[in-house]
Order: C-alpha cells, then sequence, then structure tokens
C-alpha cells in the first residue's frame, strides 16, 4: 500500500493520498487544505484518485474538498451525519478561517460499507465522539486505519465543538478502534502515526 502524508493548513492536518500499488489507484483521505500541495503529491504518486473521502467535516478536514473533487474528477464520500458541518463550511467561522464551500458528497457512508480501490478494500468504522458523523477508514489486508481526530499519538480529539460529545468518543476508542489488532497502524489527522497497541498500553486519556 502506498501511503503519502501531506500536512496541510493552518493546523497541519495530515492529508493522506493512499493507494494500492499493483493497480496504481488511490484516494485522497481529508484534504483539508493547501491543494496545490495535495495535487502535486498525487501527481508525483502517479495514483489515479477514485475517491475523496473525509473522516468528517471540520474545515481543517474539508478544506480543500472543492479543489480535489474538481481536479480529479472522483466522488466525494462522507458519513451523512456531518453534512450540517460540510454545509456550515466545516465550522471555519468559528475561527476566523475562510475555506471554499465543499460540494455535496455524492456517496453518502453507512458504517460497514467497503470502498474498494484496486485491490485495497477500505472498511468504513463509525467512531464518532470528535463529531457526530466520524468514520475511520480501516484496511485490514494492510493493517491499517485512517481515524481522522478521534485517536492520536498520546492523544484524542477534542469534544467541545459542536456535535462533539465524550463519552461517545470514549466508546469509539475503547469499543471500535481498540477492537482491531493491536499492530494495526494508525494514521491520524494530526501528529505522527502509532499502533493500536501502543495506544493502548499508553495512551494516558484512555488508561483503565
Amino acid at each position: 500500500m502506498i501511503v503519502h502524508t501531506v500536512p496541510v493548513g493552518i493546523t497541519q492536518t495530515n492529508c493522506y493520498v493512499v493507494g494500492c500499488e499493483e493497480t496504481q489507484e488511490g484516494v485522497v483521505i481529508d484534504p483539508g487544505g493547501n491543494p496545490k500541495r495535495i495535487l502535486k503529491a498525487i501527481e508525483e504518486s502517479g495514483l489515479t484518485i477514485r475517491y475523496v473521502l473525509n473522516t468528517h467535516c471540520h474545515f481543517d478536514h474539508m478544506g480543500a474538498n472543492a479543489d480535489i473533487v474538481a481536479a480529479t474528477g472522483a466522488p466525494l464520500a462522507l458519513h451523512p451525519a456531518e453534512l450540517p458541518i460540510l454545509q456550515a463550511k466545516g465550522g471555519a467561522s468559528w475561527f476566523g478561517v475562510l475555506v471554499k464551500e465543499s460540494p455535496l458528497p455524492d456517496v453518502e457512508l453507512e458504517p460497514g460499507q467497503a470502498i474498494e480501490v484496486g485491490k485495497l478494500r477500505f472498511q468504513v468504522l463509525f467512531t464518532p465522539g470528535h463529531s457526530p458523523g466520524s468514520v475511520t477508514f480501516y484496511e485490514a489486508a494492510e493493517g491499517a486505519a485512517f481515524d481522522g481526530d478521534v485517536l492520536f499519538a498520546s492523544g484524542v480529539g477534542r469534544t467541545d465543538l459542536p456535535g462533539g460529545d465524550w463519552d461517545t468518543l470514549m466508546r469509539s476508542i475503547r469499543e471500535v478502534l481498540f477492537a482491531l489488532p493491536d499492530e494495526t497502524v494508525l494514521y491520524p489527522g494530526h501528529g505522527p502515526k502509532t499502533t493500536v497497541g501502543r495506544e493502548k498500553r499508553s495512551n494516558p486519556w484512555v488508561a483503565g
């Protein structure tokens, strides 16, 4: 599996360009800003983008949706519970940030759904709490999960924005993400990658 991490925007959100080595088909996960930088990564990867995926729709994860969808022609996919946030431009106005309006999704994601890209098969895991419709994209054969702002290396997503809920976030982490194999690599929305096992053992926010 090809994984290019592209830090974008004022919050240095991890946008991921992910692809199948065999077929050279790929996805863009969370294009939060700096569309030229993302498009350069796509060009350098040689991938044909089949989907643009949002783990959730805060502005720093969807701010470049419009440009990436327009440039690639790929359908946009997200959970329908994120639609109000998407239509509010990801809450950019809460932080005094300007972002381009995103197109509406072509695909409304459902828990358990599979997004197939070449030989890759991303299972949609429903992991709300940071945001009402947060999802994680899990590729079991590759042992990789792209979880947005749910769980970080030694951290967890904030729950003080509209639609956030601490107890829901903890259930998503403990019952969904921690149910994955310990060796699963987590690719979070911010900061370095980690593993499920490492966070089970040492993440101070979810200890016990």
